[in-house]
C-alpha cells in the first residue's frame, strides 16, 4: 500500500510542477524517477490503472498551457490552412503573396519574434517552405479541418497529446505480445519529455514515434515476408512524418532486409508522389537548407566533437564514428530485441549532433519503454539543458558541452553495469 500512495503522490505532482514560472517545472523528472520504479513493482492491474492515468493525466495537464519552449506548432497549424485550400504545402512560404488571404491576427498579430515585409507572425522562418514530410502534413490538415473557429492552439495539441496516451497504452499490449513486463509502458507514459514535448509543445514527433513502435512490434515478431512488409509499411510511415526513425531502419530490417525495403519504398512513394507530382523537387522544402542553418554542413552542430578536435576533421570523424556504431550495432543485433540496438544507434547519433531539441529523444524514450537501458534518459535532460543554458548563465554551445559530457558519461556507467538504472521487480501477474 505504501508502494502505490507514495507512486499515486508522485504522479500528482508531476502536473502540479507544471504551475511553476519559468522553468522549474522540469523538476517533474524527480518524482518521475521515483513514481516509475514504484510502478514497476506495483500489482499488474494497478500499475495498469497508473499507467492509463499518467499518460492521460500529463499530456493532456500540459496541453492546457500556452507552448512554453517551441514555436513549431504555429507552423503546423498554418501548413494544415494552406492544404484545406488545395494549395500544396510545399508550393509557398508563409510569407508569400499568393496565401496572405489566410492571414488572421492568431497567427499574424500585430507584433511577434518573427517580422516580414508583409508583416508580423508565429510562425517560424515564414519566408521559407515548410519542412515538414508528407504524413506530418496530413495530420496537421486533417487536424485544422476538424478546429472549431478561434481554437487557436488546443486542438493541436489535444491531438498530439492523444498520440501520446495512445502510444502509452499500445506499449502495454505490445510488451505483452512480447512476453515482456508490460509495466515499462510506465516509462513511455510518464516521462516529462512526452508530457511536455506531445502535449505542451505539440511536436509531430509523437506520430512519427507511434509509427515506429508499430514497425518495432511487427517486425520482432514477424515471420513471414508479408508481415515483414507491413512492418517496413510502419518504418516507412515513421520516416514521412519526421526523419529520425530511418536511424533504426538497419536493425529493424535485419531478420527480412528485402520484404522490409519494399514495405518502406512502397509506403514512401505513396505519400510523396502526389506532391512530387505538384511541386517536383519542391517536395524537399526547407530541409537542404534547414541542415545548413543548424550547422551540420560546417560541423559546428557537433559539439562534443569540436570540443577535441580541429574544425576541419569534425565532419568526417562524425561520419567515422557513426558509421562505426552502425558496424558494431549490426553485428550484435539480438533481432527479437532489436530496442537495444536502436537505442544505441539513434543514442549514438544524439551524442554526435548534441541537439538543443529535447523531442528529438522521444523515439530513444520509446526503446527504453520496449526494453532499453533507462541509462539513456540521460540525453533527454541533457537536451533540456541545451535548450534552455542561455537561461542558466551558459552560452549555448557550453550547455551542448556540459549537458552530452555528462550524459555520455550516465550512459557509459549504466551499459557497463549491464542492468538499467530502474528495474522491474517481480509483482503479481
Amino acid at each position: 500500500m505504501t508502494r502505490l500512495l507514495t507512486a499515486s503522490a508522485c504522479l500528482v505532482a508531476m502536473p502540479a510542477l507544471l504551475l511553476l514560472p519559468g522553468r522549474w517545472y522540469l523538476l517533474m523528472w524527480l518524482p518521475f524517477a521515483v513514481g516509475a520504479r514504484l510502478v514497476l513493482g506495483l500489482h499488474r492491474r494497478t500499475a495498469l490503472t497508473l499507467v492509463l492515468l499518467g499518460g492521460a493525466a500529463l499530456p493532456l495537464s500540459a496541453a492546457l498551457h500556452p507552448p512554453n519552449s517551441s514555436d513549431d506548432m504555429y507552423r503546423y497549424i498554418w501548413d494544415g490552412r494552406v492544404q484545406l485550400t488545395g494549395t500544396d504545402p510545399y508550393r509557398y512560404p508563409p510569407a508569400a503573396p499568393q496565401l496572405a488571404q489566410l492571414r488572421d491576427d492568431f497567427l499574424w498579430p500585430a507584433a511577434s519574434n518573427w517580422c516580414v515585409p508583409g508583416g508580423c507572425t508565429l510562425i517560424n522562418r515564414p519566408e521559407v517552405p515548410t519542412i515538414y514530410p508528407p504524413v506530418a502534413e496530413a495530420v496537421f490538415a486533417g487536424v485544422t479541418a476538424v478546429t472549431p473557429a478561434g481554437s487557436r492552439e488546443r486542438p493541436m495539441q489535444l491531438t498530439m497529446a492523444g498520440f501520446a496516451f495512445g502510444l502509452g497504452a499500445f506499449l502495454w499490449y505490445g510488451l505483452r505480445l512480447l512476453g515482456r513486463d508490460p509495466r515499462r509502458a510506465v516509462l513511455w507514459a510518464w516521462c516529462p519529455l512526452v508530457a511536455l514535448e506531445a502535449g505542451n509543445n505539440a511536436h509531430v514527433e509523437v506520430v512519427a514515434v507511434a509509427f515506429t513502435a508499430v514497425a518495432v512490434l511487427v517486425l520482432t515478431r514477424a515471420r513471414t515476408g508479408g508481415a515483414a512488409a507491413l512492418g517496413g509499411a510502419a518504418l516507412g510511415l515513421a520516416v514521412a512524418t519526421k526523419l529520425t526513425p530511418a536511424l533504426l531502419a538497419p536493425v529493424l530490417a535485419r531478420r527480412r532486409p528485402v520484404a522490409v525495403g519494399l514495405g518502406v519504398a512502397g509506403a514512401l512513394c505513396a505519400v510523396y508522389l502526389p506532391h512530387v507530382l505538384a511541386v517536383g523537387p519542391g517536395v524537399l522544402g526547407y530541409l537542404p537548407g534547414y541542415l545548413h542553418e543548424e550547422g551540420y554542413a560546417d560541423g559546428s552542430r557537433f559539439a562534443l566533437l569540436d570540443l577535441v578536435l580541429p574544425d576541419h576533421l569534425v565532419r568526417p570523424v562524425a561520419v567515422v564514428v557513426l558509421a562505426t556504431v552502425a558496424v558494431v550495432v549490426l553485428r550484435t543485433v539480438e533481432e527479437d530485441e532489436p530496442w537495444r540496438a536502436g537505442a544505441a544507434m539513434v543514442g549514438a547519433a544524439l551524442l554526435v549532433t548534441a541537439p538543443t531539441y529535447p523531442w528529438y529523444a522521444m523515439v530513444l524514450v520509446m526503446l527504453v519503454a520496449y526494453g532499453a537501458s533507462t541509462a539513456w534518459f540521460a540525453l533527454a535532460v541533457a537536451a533540456y539543458l541545451a535548450q534552455f543554458a542561455p537561461q542558466v548563465g551558459l552560452a549555448t554551445h557550453d550547455g551542448q558541452r556540459i549537458g552530452y559530457a555528462v550524459a555520455l558519461v550516465a550512459v557509459v556507467v549504466g551499459l557497463l553495469r549491464g542492468r538499467p538504472v530502474m528495474r522491474p521487480r517481480r509483482g503479481q501477474v
